[in-house]
């Protein structure tokens, strides 16, 4: 029979600390060719244009093998619920049948932020103690910890549109809040994007020299949370060449302004990148992979049958 993890489940068995490991893992098989993975499959529901993608995956190093069924409705806020939601159904690599089910949506959380630190582990400078992070939702909580297990921030400023989620994230976390983009940004060492925009939030002019820069929202290639000129400026890292070519409006639209061409993407999070000089601003694209999701998944689902968590369930 297999097993059923839910959110409970999921968190109490997913430390950050492991699974920044597991992740920096995850990615390094992904560009030595050790995963089969093709690009995420998105469907698009109904006028607002809601997102409903397939990320199906086969880890033989783990061995996992699973798919991950994420939907993204905007409009879910003002209903109370989630924008964000996600399944994994995990499976036995050797016979196909299911092994678990899985809640998605703290995993997506997680493994997003968990990735973000592996980028940070390899670009940000050593002496980086400013954060700034635009947006103040559930990955803004998920990233100020997985990068607090990489880098110790002196100062963490905060930038969100709406005051009240800016604040009560600000008073939850110790975070100094900022009138702007702008502010928040100026001087920071690093600085993570976590937003619903679909156009350029932060400007080059903002970003200092040896900075760098995490975007984690702008999923579709027609999105962008990145002004163009610091996409250019940037040495430019991402966790899929693939992806990126299909769904990175923040490499696409500065590619179809012609501020960069293809050549400027310099490799992927996997390749295990160094920052050339002090002074270097470097950039990650966060797309997210459903290698990610099955090697979460596998963890969780290691950790469930080891300490007898979840409940058996049969279709």
């Amino acid at each position: 029979m297999p097993l059923l993890l839910n959110e409970a489940d999921v968190k109490a068995l997913l430390p950050m600390g492991e699974l920044i490991d597991v992740m920096e893992s995850a990615l390094t098989a992904f560009s030595a060719g050790e995963v089969d993975q093709p690009v995420r499959s998105v469907v698009q529901i109904g006028a607002e244009k809601n997102y409903f993608g397939t990320m199906p995956a086969s880890v033989p190093g783990a061995p996992a093998v699973g798919c991950k069924l994420v939907t993204v409705f905007n409009s879910n806020l003002a209903r109370g619920l989630t924008s964000h939601l996600a399944t994994i159904i995990l499976l036995d690599p050797e016979t196909g049948a299911l092994l678990a089910l899985l809640d998605g949506r703290f995993i997506t959380e997680a493994r997003t932020a968990a990735v973000s630190a592996v980028s940070m582990r390899y670009l940000a400078r050593d002496d980086a103690r400013v954060l700034a992070i635009i947006g103040s939702g559930v990955q803004a909580h998920s990233h100020l910890e997985a990068l607090s297990h990489v880098r110790q921030f002196d100062e963490v400023r905060v930038y969100s549109p709406t005051r009240a989620n800016l604040e009560r994230f600000c008073e939850q976390t110790g975070s100094q809040a900022c009138a702007s983009v702008e502010e928040a940004c100026s001087g920071a060492d690093v600085v993570v994007t976590v937003t619903a925009s679909r156009e350029a939030v932060v400007r080059n002019a903002w970003i200092r020299d040896g900075a760098h820069v995490i975007s984690v929202g702008a999923c579709r290639p027609t999105h962008r949370e990145l002004e163009g000129a610091l996409v250019a400026r940037c040495s430019v890292y991402v966790d899929s060449r693939a992806a990126a070519m299909h769904e990175a409006g923040d490499i696409l639209l500065s590619i179809e302004e012609g501020l960069i061409t293809v050549e400027h993407i310099r490799g992927e999070l996997g390749s295990r990148p160094k920052r050339a000089f002090a002074d270097e601003c470097t950039m990650f694209k966060s797309l997210g992979m459903a290698v990610e999701d099955v090697a979460t998944a596998h963890l969780v689902y290691r950790k469930a049958m080891d300490r007898g968590v979840g409940t058996r369930f049969s279709l």
